[in-house]
Protein backbone atom coordinates (compact mmCIF):
# COMPACT_ATOMS: atom_id res chain seq x y z
CA UNK A 1 0.00 0.00 0.00
CA UNK A 2 1.21 3.44 -0.57
CA UNK A 3 -0.09 6.85 0.79
CA UNK A 4 -1.27 8.03 -2.74
CA UNK A 5 -4.15 5.38 -1.78
CA UNK A 6 -5.69 7.72 0.65
CA UNK A 7 -6.64 9.98 -1.68
CA UNK A 8 -4.77 12.53 -0.29
CA UNK A 9 -4.52 15.92 -1.86
CA UNK A 10 -1.53 16.55 -4.05
CA UNK A 11 -0.29 19.19 -1.45
CA UNK A 12 -0.15 16.70 1.28
CA UNK A 13 1.50 13.99 -0.95
CA UNK A 14 4.57 16.82 -1.60
CA UNK A 15 4.25 17.09 2.39
CA UNK A 16 4.74 13.60 2.81
CA UNK A 17 7.41 12.93 0.09
CA UNK A 18 9.77 15.77 1.16
CA UNK A 19 9.24 14.09 4.78
CA UNK A 20 10.79 10.89 3.36
CA UNK A 21 7.41 8.86 4.23
CA UNK A 22 7.12 6.28 1.25
CA UNK A 23 4.79 3.44 2.96
CA UNK A 24 2.09 3.75 5.49
CA UNK A 25 3.16 1.60 8.78
CA UNK A 26 0.21 -0.70 9.90
CA UNK A 27 -1.54 1.65 12.82
CA UNK A 28 -1.59 4.09 9.81
CA UNK A 29 -3.04 1.61 7.21
CA UNK A 30 -5.75 0.50 10.22
CA UNK A 31 -6.42 4.47 11.46
CA UNK A 32 -5.88 6.52 8.29
CA UNK A 33 -9.50 5.55 6.98
CA UNK A 34 -11.49 5.64 9.88
CA UNK A 35 -10.11 8.95 10.19
CA UNK A 36 -10.78 10.07 7.28
CA UNK A 37 -14.31 9.11 7.44
CA UNK A 38 -15.24 10.87 10.75
CA UNK A 39 -14.84 8.21 12.97
CA UNK A 40 -13.79 8.41 16.64
CA UNK A 41 -10.91 5.77 16.94
CA UNK A 42 -9.05 4.55 19.99
CA UNK A 43 -5.69 3.19 19.25
CA UNK A 44 -2.88 1.32 21.09
CA UNK A 45 0.32 1.60 20.18
CA UNK A 46 3.84 2.40 21.78
CA UNK A 47 6.11 5.04 20.11
CA UNK A 48 7.86 4.55 16.71
CA UNK A 49 4.85 2.61 15.31
CA UNK A 50 4.13 5.91 13.32
CA UNK A 51 0.96 7.35 15.05
CA UNK A 52 1.46 10.90 15.02
CA UNK A 53 1.23 10.94 11.42
CA UNK A 54 -1.26 8.24 11.74
CA UNK A 55 -3.52 10.95 13.11
CA UNK A 56 -2.10 14.32 11.32
CA UNK A 57 -2.05 13.64 7.76
CA UNK A 58 -5.84 12.64 7.80
CA UNK A 59 -6.75 15.42 10.14
CA UNK A 60 -4.46 17.75 7.86
CA UNK A 61 -6.40 16.17 4.83
CA UNK A 62 -9.75 16.73 6.03
CA UNK A 63 -9.18 20.44 6.98
CA UNK A 64 -8.10 20.85 3.22
CA UNK A 65 -11.15 19.81 1.85
CA UNK A 66 -13.35 21.48 4.04
CA UNK A 67 -12.10 24.40 2.60
CA UNK A 68 -13.59 26.48 5.70
CA UNK A 69 -12.67 29.87 7.04
CA UNK A 70 -9.50 29.91 9.22
CA UNK A 71 -9.76 28.50 12.66
CA UNK A 72 -8.91 25.83 15.03
CA UNK A 73 -10.24 22.42 14.00
CA UNK A 74 -8.02 20.05 15.24
CA UNK A 75 -6.59 20.08 19.51
CA UNK A 76 -3.75 17.65 19.90
CA UNK A 77 -3.71 17.61 24.02
CA UNK A 78 -0.24 15.57 24.76
CA UNK A 79 1.78 14.97 28.05
CA UNK A 80 5.01 17.17 27.94
CA UNK A 81 6.52 19.57 26.15
CA UNK A 82 9.10 17.83 24.49
CA UNK A 83 6.26 15.70 22.49
CA UNK A 84 4.36 18.91 21.87
CA UNK A 85 7.35 20.38 20.06
CA UNK A 86 7.84 16.87 18.20
CA UNK A 87 4.65 16.93 17.03
CA UNK A 88 4.23 20.67 15.54
CA UNK A 89 7.42 19.67 14.05
CA UNK A 90 6.11 16.93 12.12
CA UNK A 91 3.39 19.01 11.08
CA UNK A 92 5.05 21.69 10.05
CA UNK A 93 6.95 19.09 7.53
CA UNK A 94 3.30 17.47 6.24
CA UNK A 95 1.22 21.24 5.94
CA UNK A 96 4.43 22.49 4.69
CA UNK A 97 3.02 22.77 0.81
CA UNK A 98 -0.35 23.38 2.08
CA UNK A 99 -1.99 26.46 3.83
CA UNK A 100 -3.10 24.46 7.10
CA UNK A 101 -1.48 26.62 9.84
CA UNK A 102 -0.50 24.96 13.50
CA UNK A 103 0.85 26.48 16.85
CA UNK A 104 2.60 24.32 19.91
CA UNK A 105 0.96 25.55 23.10
CA UNK A 106 2.95 24.63 26.60
CA UNK A 107 4.44 26.33 29.29
CA UNK A 108 8.11 27.21 30.40
CA UNK A 109 8.14 29.97 27.72
CA UNK A 110 8.44 33.51 27.69
CA UNK A 111 5.89 36.31 28.05
CA UNK A 112 6.47 36.92 23.79
CA UNK A 113 5.49 33.49 23.05
CA UNK A 114 2.06 33.34 25.50
CA UNK A 115 1.33 36.55 23.86
CA UNK A 116 1.86 34.45 20.37
CA UNK A 117 0.07 31.80 21.50
CA UNK A 118 -2.95 34.13 22.46
CA UNK A 119 -2.82 35.54 18.87
CA UNK A 120 -3.16 32.00 17.44
CA UNK A 121 -6.05 30.77 19.35
CA UNK A 122 -7.93 34.09 19.03
CA UNK A 123 -7.41 34.18 15.15
CA UNK A 124 -7.38 30.72 14.68
CA UNK A 125 -4.64 28.04 14.20
CA UNK A 126 -6.40 25.46 12.51
CA UNK A 127 -3.88 22.77 14.60
CA UNK A 128 -2.88 23.50 18.20
CA UNK A 129 -0.85 21.17 20.30
CA UNK A 130 -0.95 21.56 23.33
CA UNK A 131 0.03 20.37 26.92
CA UNK A 132 -3.40 20.46 29.64
CA UNK A 133 -2.06 23.09 31.72
CA UNK A 134 -0.87 25.96 29.34
CA UNK A 135 -4.05 25.28 27.39
CA UNK A 136 -5.97 25.65 30.76
CA UNK A 137 -4.39 28.86 31.36
CA UNK A 138 -5.25 30.46 28.09
CA UNK A 139 -8.92 29.32 28.02
CA UNK A 140 -9.34 30.74 31.69
CA UNK A 141 -8.64 33.75 29.93
CA UNK A 142 -11.76 33.63 27.47
CA UNK A 143 -10.28 34.15 24.35
CA UNK A 144 -9.80 31.38 23.54
CA UNK A 145 -11.91 30.17 20.05
CA UNK A 146 -13.04 27.00 19.60
CA UNK A 147 -16.84 26.56 18.10
CA UNK A 148 -15.15 25.50 14.63
CA UNK A 149 -13.47 22.42 16.10
CA UNK A 150 -13.98 19.31 14.85
CA UNK A 151 -11.17 16.99 15.99
CA UNK A 152 -9.65 16.31 19.96
CA UNK A 153 -6.89 13.97 19.50
CA UNK A 154 -5.37 12.70 23.12
CA UNK A 155 -2.10 11.17 22.58
CA UNK A 156 -0.13 9.37 24.97
CA UNK A 157 -3.51 9.35 26.85
CA UNK A 158 -1.94 6.68 29.39
CA UNK A 159 1.14 8.77 30.36
CA UNK A 160 -1.08 11.78 30.73
CA UNK A 161 -3.48 9.74 33.58
CA UNK A 162 -0.28 8.85 35.29
CA UNK A 163 0.52 11.93 35.13
CA UNK A 164 -2.70 13.35 36.86
CA UNK A 165 -4.46 15.30 33.95
CA UNK A 166 -7.29 13.20 34.72
CA UNK A 167 -9.21 16.61 35.59
CA UNK A 168 -7.33 19.03 33.06
CA UNK A 169 -8.56 17.23 30.67
CA UNK A 170 -11.86 16.91 31.14
CA UNK A 171 -11.89 20.98 32.47
CA UNK A 172 -10.40 21.46 28.38
CA UNK A 173 -13.22 19.26 27.14
CA UNK A 174 -15.94 21.09 28.15
CA UNK A 175 -15.22 23.64 26.02
CA UNK A 176 -15.28 21.96 22.97
CA UNK A 177 -18.46 21.57 20.94
CA UNK A 178 -20.55 18.32 21.28
CA UNK A 179 -20.41 17.50 18.10
CA UNK A 180 -16.39 16.71 17.30
CA UNK A 181 -14.79 13.48 16.16
CA UNK A 182 -12.36 11.79 19.08
CA UNK A 183 -9.74 10.62 18.77
CA UNK A 184 -7.47 8.62 21.24
CA UNK A 185 -4.00 7.27 21.48
CA UNK A 186 -1.97 5.09 23.80
CA UNK A 187 0.96 2.83 24.13
CA UNK A 188 -1.06 0.79 27.09
CA UNK A 189 -4.62 0.16 27.76
CA UNK A 190 -5.43 -0.35 31.92
CA UNK A 191 -8.98 0.11 33.24
CA UNK A 192 -8.76 4.30 33.66
CA UNK A 193 -8.09 4.86 29.81
CA UNK A 194 -11.10 2.49 29.24
CA UNK A 195 -13.11 4.93 31.36
CA UNK A 196 -11.57 7.77 30.15
CA UNK A 197 -12.61 6.50 26.49
CA UNK A 198 -16.24 5.83 27.26
CA UNK A 199 -16.21 9.15 28.59
CA UNK A 200 -15.12 11.14 25.67
CA UNK A 201 -15.27 8.75 22.76
CA UNK A 202 -18.27 8.03 20.55
CA UNK A 203 -18.44 4.25 19.19
CA UNK A 204 -14.74 4.02 18.90
CA UNK A 205 -12.71 1.98 15.87
CA UNK A 206 -10.58 0.31 17.89
CA UNK A 207 -6.93 0.26 16.13
CA UNK A 208 -4.24 -2.22 17.98
CA UNK A 209 -0.52 -2.92 17.45
CA UNK A 210 1.09 -5.15 19.50
CA UNK A 211 3.72 -3.91 21.48
CA UNK A 212 6.65 -4.66 19.44
CA UNK A 213 10.00 -6.82 21.39
CA UNK A 214 12.87 -4.91 21.58
CA UNK A 215 15.54 -4.83 18.32
CA UNK A 216 17.36 -8.01 18.26
CA UNK A 217 20.14 -5.92 17.86
CA UNK A 218 20.58 -4.44 21.93
CA UNK A 219 22.09 -6.22 24.03
CA UNK A 220 20.36 -6.03 27.10
CA UNK A 221 22.10 -7.02 30.34
CA UNK A 222 20.92 -6.91 34.50
CA UNK A 223 22.92 -6.85 37.43
CA UNK A 224 20.94 -7.64 40.78
CA UNK A 225 21.86 -5.25 43.46
CA UNK A 226 21.26 -3.76 46.57
CA UNK A 227 19.77 -0.15 46.43
CA UNK A 228 22.65 1.81 47.51
CA UNK A 229 24.96 -0.43 45.44
CA UNK A 230 23.94 1.25 42.43
CA UNK A 231 25.20 4.80 42.46
CA UNK A 232 29.04 3.40 42.61
CA UNK A 233 28.22 0.66 40.04
CA UNK A 234 26.68 3.20 37.70
CA UNK A 235 29.64 5.21 38.05
CA UNK A 236 31.52 1.93 36.95
CA UNK A 237 30.24 1.09 34.17
CA UNK A 238 29.97 4.65 32.83
CA UNK A 239 33.78 6.15 33.19
CA UNK A 240 36.53 5.06 31.19
CA UNK A 241 34.86 4.73 28.21
CA UNK A 242 34.55 5.99 24.96
CA UNK A 243 31.04 6.46 24.73
CA UNK A 244 29.74 9.22 22.30
CA UNK A 245 25.72 8.93 23.34
CA UNK A 246 24.60 7.73 26.46
CA UNK A 247 20.57 7.97 27.91
CA UNK A 248 20.71 7.25 31.85
CA UNK A 249 17.04 6.74 32.98
CA UNK A 250 15.89 7.45 36.86
CA UNK A 251 12.40 6.94 38.02
CA UNK A 252 12.60 10.21 39.92
CA UNK A 253 13.97 13.62 39.63
CA UNK A 254 16.47 13.16 42.93
CA UNK A 255 17.72 10.47 41.90
CA UNK A 256 18.59 11.95 38.34
CA UNK A 257 20.19 14.62 40.09
CA UNK A 258 22.15 12.96 42.44
CA UNK A 259 23.45 10.68 39.60
CA UNK A 260 24.56 13.35 36.98
CA UNK A 261 26.43 15.64 40.10
CA UNK A 262 28.32 12.12 41.04
CA UNK A 263 29.29 11.34 37.38
CA UNK A 264 30.30 15.43 37.06
CA UNK A 265 32.95 15.08 39.86
CA UNK A 266 33.94 11.67 38.04
CA UNK A 267 34.86 14.08 34.88
CA UNK A 268 32.43 12.66 32.96
CA UNK A 269 30.38 14.86 30.31
CA UNK A 270 27.15 14.36 32.31
CA UNK A 271 23.76 16.54 32.48
CA UNK A 272 20.47 15.45 34.30
CA UNK A 273 17.28 16.36 32.88
CA UNK A 274 13.89 16.82 34.67
CA UNK A 275 10.65 18.98 34.91
CA UNK A 276 12.30 20.85 37.22
CA UNK A 277 14.23 22.95 34.61
CA UNK A 278 12.88 25.68 32.57
CA UNK A 279 11.68 24.61 29.17
CA UNK A 280 14.44 27.12 27.28
CA UNK A 281 17.23 24.85 29.25
CA UNK A 282 15.90 21.24 28.86
CA UNK A 283 15.61 22.44 25.10
CA UNK A 284 19.42 23.87 24.86
CA UNK A 285 20.10 20.32 26.74
CA UNK A 286 18.78 18.50 24.23
CA UNK A 287 20.21 20.70 21.48
CA UNK A 288 24.03 20.07 23.14
CA UNK A 289 22.86 16.57 23.69
CA UNK A 290 22.23 15.59 19.80
CA UNK A 291 25.19 17.67 19.06
CA UNK A 292 27.30 15.64 21.18
CA UNK A 293 28.52 18.34 23.68
CA UNK A 294 27.16 16.52 26.53
CA UNK A 295 27.51 12.46 26.13
CA UNK A 296 25.23 11.38 28.74
CA UNK A 297 22.18 12.69 29.61
CA UNK A 298 20.50 11.24 32.89
CA UNK A 299 16.67 11.55 32.42
CA UNK A 300 13.35 10.81 33.97
CA UNK A 301 10.81 9.41 31.86
CA UNK A 302 9.87 13.05 30.81
CA UNK A 303 12.32 11.30 27.54
CA UNK A 304 11.19 7.83 27.71
CA UNK A 305 8.65 8.43 24.90
CA UNK A 306 7.95 11.14 22.41
CA UNK A 307 11.63 12.18 21.65
CA UNK A 308 13.85 10.93 18.47
CA UNK A 309 17.46 10.92 19.08
CA UNK A 310 19.03 8.40 16.88
CA UNK A 311 22.75 6.87 17.18
CA UNK A 312 22.16 5.93 21.56
CA UNK A 313 24.50 3.71 22.18
CA UNK A 314 23.86 2.71 25.46
CA UNK A 315 20.68 2.81 27.83
CA UNK A 316 21.27 2.42 31.30
CA UNK A 317 18.02 1.59 33.52
CA UNK A 318 19.55 3.23 37.03
CA UNK A 319 15.66 2.48 38.24
CA UNK A 320 13.75 -0.50 36.84
CA UNK A 321 10.50 1.34 35.37
CA UNK A 322 7.12 0.99 36.75
CA UNK A 323 5.56 -0.71 33.99
CA UNK A 324 6.74 -3.37 31.75
CA UNK A 325 5.93 -1.16 28.88
CA UNK A 326 7.69 1.42 29.54
CA UNK A 327 10.75 -0.38 29.47
CA UNK A 328 10.40 -1.42 26.13
CA UNK A 329 10.11 2.52 25.53
CA UNK A 330 13.18 3.21 27.56
CA UNK A 331 15.39 0.78 25.70
CA UNK A 332 13.94 1.38 22.30
CA UNK A 333 16.30 4.50 21.84
CA UNK A 334 19.20 2.51 21.11
CA UNK A 335 19.86 0.12 18.12
CA UNK A 336 17.78 2.52 16.04
CA UNK A 337 18.94 3.03 11.83
CA UNK A 338 19.89 -0.48 12.00
CA UNK A 339 23.04 0.35 14.38
CA UNK A 340 23.60 -1.94 17.46
CA UNK A 341 22.60 -1.19 21.01
CA UNK A 342 23.06 -1.96 24.90
CA UNK A 343 20.72 -1.88 27.74
CA UNK A 344 21.94 -2.19 31.20
CA UNK A 345 19.48 -2.60 34.20
CA UNK A 346 20.36 -1.96 37.62
CA UNK A 347 18.00 -3.97 39.60
CA UNK A 348 17.43 -3.54 43.40
CA UNK A 349 16.22 -6.36 45.80
CA UNK A 350 12.61 -4.63 45.74
CA UNK A 351 12.51 -4.06 42.01
CA UNK A 352 12.99 -7.55 41.52
CA UNK A 353 9.25 -8.26 41.10
CA UNK A 354 8.63 -5.71 38.24
CA UNK A 355 11.77 -6.80 36.21
CA UNK A 356 10.18 -10.38 36.45
CA UNK A 357 7.20 -8.33 34.77
CA UNK A 358 9.20 -7.12 31.88
CA UNK A 359 10.82 -10.60 31.16
CA UNK A 360 7.26 -12.09 30.99
CA UNK A 361 6.57 -9.34 28.22
CA UNK A 362 9.82 -10.02 26.84
CA UNK A 363 8.93 -13.65 26.87
CA UNK A 364 12.94 -14.14 27.91
CA UNK A 365 15.13 -13.52 30.64
CA UNK A 366 17.12 -10.80 30.38
CA UNK A 367 21.16 -11.70 31.07
CA UNK A 368 22.60 -11.51 34.68
CA UNK A 369 25.84 -9.86 34.90
CA UNK A 370 28.37 -10.95 37.63
CA UNK A 371 28.94 -7.83 39.75
CA UNK A 372 32.77 -7.06 40.38
CA UNK A 373 33.98 -8.04 43.52
CA UNK A 374 34.69 -4.99 44.76
CA UNK A 375 31.35 -3.96 45.52
CA UNK A 376 31.11 -6.57 47.94
CA UNK A 377 27.91 -8.89 48.50
CA UNK A 378 24.86 -8.87 46.20
CA UNK A 379 21.20 -10.11 46.41
CA UNK A 380 20.37 -13.56 44.95
CA UNK A 381 18.14 -12.38 41.62
CA UNK A 382 14.43 -14.41 43.16
CA UNK A 383 11.38 -12.57 42.24
CA UNK A 384 9.44 -14.63 43.27
CA UNK A 385 10.08 -15.86 47.05
CA UNK A 386 8.16 -14.75 49.62
CA UNK A 387 7.48 -10.66 49.77
CA UNK A 388 8.86 -10.78 46.27
CA UNK A 389 6.56 -7.70 45.57
CA UNK A 390 7.94 -5.39 47.87
CA UNK A 391 11.00 -7.17 49.20
CA UNK A 392 13.37 -5.92 52.22
CA UNK A 393 16.82 -5.77 52.58
CA UNK A 394 16.50 -4.86 56.23
CA UNK A 395 19.78 -3.60 56.38
CA UNK A 396 21.79 -6.26 53.92
CA UNK A 397 22.51 -3.41 51.98
CA UNK A 398 25.38 -2.09 54.60
CA UNK A 399 26.84 -5.70 54.59
CA UNK A 400 29.63 -5.89 52.17
CA UNK A 401 30.91 -9.27 53.04
CA UNK A 402 29.85 -12.12 54.84
CA UNK A 403 27.30 -14.89 53.84
CA UNK A 404 24.59 -14.05 51.76
CA UNK A 405 21.14 -15.26 53.33
CA UNK A 406 19.29 -15.36 50.31
CA UNK A 407 21.03 -18.53 49.51
CA UNK A 408 23.34 -17.48 47.10
CA UNK A 409 26.96 -15.20 46.45
CA UNK A 410 26.79 -13.38 43.88
CA UNK A 411 30.55 -12.61 43.77
CA UNK A 412 32.26 -11.11 40.20
CA UNK A 413 35.04 -11.96 38.83
CA UNK A 414 35.97 -8.31 37.86
CA UNK A 415 34.90 -8.26 34.55
CA UNK A 416 32.62 -6.22 33.31
CA UNK A 417 30.66 -8.24 30.81
CA UNK A 418 27.52 -5.70 30.43
CA UNK A 419 29.63 -2.53 29.56
CA UNK A 420 29.26 -3.10 26.00
CA UNK A 421 31.66 -0.94 24.20
CA UNK A 422 10.08 8.38 34.89
CA UNK A 423 4.36 10.54 38.09
CA UNK A 424 4.69 14.26 38.85
CA UNK A 425 8.49 13.44 40.20
CA UNK A 426 9.36 13.76 36.57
Amino acid sequence: MKFSDFGFDPELMEGIGAMGFSSPTPIQEQAIPAILEGKDVIGSAQTGTGKTAAFLLPVIQNIIASRESSMTRALVIVPTRELAMQIDQQMEGFSYFTPVTSIAVYGGNDGTSFSQEKKALTEGAEVVICTPGRMIAHLNNNYVKLDGLKTLILDEADRMLDMGFHEDILKIIQYLPAQRQNLMFAATMPDEIRKLARKVLHQPVEVNIAISKPADRILQVAYAVYEPQKLPLAVHLLKGRDLKSVIVFCSTKSSAKLLARQLKKEGLGAQDIHSDLDQPVRKEIMLDFRNRKINILVATDLLSRGIDVDNIELIVNYDVPHEAEDYIHRIGRTARAESDGVAITLISREEQYKFARIEKLLGKAVTKASVPEEFGETPPYEPFRKGGRSGSYAGAAGRRSGGNRGGGRNRGNGKNRGSGKSRRDR
